[in-house]
């Protein structure tokens, strides 16, 4: 139901009375919290105080989905996000707080509420994630080839939301295996993360690909479309992690000599993931910083600084316990050091963005662009920097206003 995009956005010449919508994009801020919960338990070195407050981080972002999700379903808006073509990327943010969550509960929440509950909580958010995610990573593209259509500068960051939950699957699955049932169902589990993230990484590389282009080729993006670029670095980066973690999971369920082999691939596969993760965190560092110069509004996209960087400690933390290496340990522990107060600027904006618009508009209120709905006050077309770097075109061909 989701998906079903059929209905197209308001027309330009229609007025009707219009409220705060919730948009899917906003679930990055489940993402963005619960990674800094649970990229803390990687760490190579461990500080019993840090897993403790993280542990708290956990519950605000368990607490935050519950809160989002009922918020969302309650407002009944999916088909209309997904007939716009920007705010439909970011149907891939929801299926990642489930799994971040999820594998939180496991990794911290054990402690709280126990070693069983905690499985059952992750399986159930896990399985959920996953689903979800699947739909996202196959129906998102598909309404992007026969629904909408792109200008040639239309590539943003945003595209990569849809297919990088698989891969985000495929790590928090790994988790999971030893617990499953020993045998075929191990085993299937197995299998099921490998191929999810063959799924996800060759998509990302794909959709990177066309980002790079739009980036050489066209005016470089600029405003609140500018935090997008550092979802690639998630992207490059949730593979390194996922690789690690089945690495790990591998020899309860392989036979021998696949475990070795698998442990070879998520080494030598992982370096050379990591060292593209570093080119992609430079682009996107030298743009950021280029835009804050002339000005950087908040908006929800603020938090795709936030979980990427998370998703690169992990990676270098998987790749730091594969190794043992000093360089890689420091590195993780400099990236989570830059994390932890990133994430407390970009809730604090969003906690003050919330309060100024969540409220219901009175009814007689009107937005003074007819037909135009609005995402806790950024138009639901991205009216601003997001559809002018995008390109969004509605089905009809015509350009989203």
């Amino acid at each position: 139901m989701i998906f079903s995009a059929f209905a197209r956005p308001p027309s330009p010449t229609t007025t009707r009375p219009t409220r705060p919508l919730l948009g899917p994009s906003w679930f990055a801020a489940v993402m963005g919290t619960g990674i800094v919960a649970d990229a803390a338990v990687t760490l190579p070195r461990g500080w019993p105080w840090l897993r403790n407050a993280a542990t708290v981080v956990w519950l605000a972002a368990a607490v935050l989905l519950v809160l989002l999700a009922v918020g969302y379903f309650r407002q009944r808006a999916a088909r209309l996000h997904a007939a716009d073509p920007v705010t439909v990327q970011f149907f891939g943010a929801p299926p990642m707080a489930l799994l971040t969550v999820g594998a939180g509960a496991l990794l911290l929440g054990r402690r709280v509420i126990g070693l069983q509950t905690a499985l059952y909580v992750d399986w159930v958010l896990w399985s959920a994630g996953t689903a979800l995610g699947l739909v996202t990573a196959c129906a998102v593209p598909y309404l992007m080839v026969t629904r909408h259509r792109f200008a040639p500068d239309a590539a943003f960051g945003g595209w990569l939301m849809p297919v990088v939950p698989p891969m985000v699957s495929a790590a928090t699955g790994a988790l999971l295996v030893p617990y499953a049932p020993a045998g075929q169902v191990r085993l299937a589990l197995l299998l099921s993360c490998y191929a999810m993230l063959g799924l996800g990484l060759i998509a990302s590389l794909l959709v990177l690909s066309m980002i790079y282009g739009r980036l050489v080729h066209h005016d470089a993006p600029t405003g609140t479309v500018v935090p997008t670029v550092w979802i690639g670095l998630g992207a490059l980066s949730q593979p390194i992690t996922a690789l690690g973690a089945l690495a790990v999971a591998a020899p309860s369920a392989l036979p021998a000599p696949y475990p070795r082999g698998s442990a070879v691939f998520a080494l030598l596969g992982g370096l050379v993931m990591w060292g593209f993760a570093m080119l992609w965190l430079a682009l996107a560092a030298g743009l950021t910083a280029r835009t804050i110069r002339h000005g950087l509004p908040f908006a929800p996209t603020w938090w795709s600084f936030i979980f990427p960087v998370g998703a690169c400690v992990t990676a270098t933390s998987a790749l730091a316990a594969q190794t043992g290496s000093t360089l890689f340990t420091w590195a993780a522990v400099i990236l989570y050091a830059l994390l932890v107060p990133a994430w407390v600027v970009v809730a604090v904006h969003s906690l003050r963005h919330a309060a100024r618009h969540v409220r219901r508009r009175p009814e007689g209120d009107r937005d003074p662009r007819p037909g135009v709905a609005t995402v806790l006050g950024d138009t639901l077309t991205t009216c601003g920097d997001g559809c002018a770097a995008a390109g969004a075109r509605d089905p009809a061909g015509d350009a989203v206003r």
